[in-house]
């Protein structure tokens, strides 16, 4: 797949079928909270 801006992404992903528009958006969700996860406990436990 050619490397498109994110504004060209984003418009790619609305014109998915909602069932598949709703997985991707899970999945993004999913990775955020792991990432946002993994740095609170890093910085928590540096603390320590």
């Amino acid at each position: 797949m050619e490397d498109k801006t994110v504004a060209e992404k984003l418009r790619l992903i609305e014109q998915l079928e909602d069932e598949d528009r709703q997985a991707l958006y899970r999945i993004i969700d999913t990775m955020l909270t792991k990432s946002k996860f993994k740095d609170f406990f890093q910085k928590n436990i540096a603390d320590m």
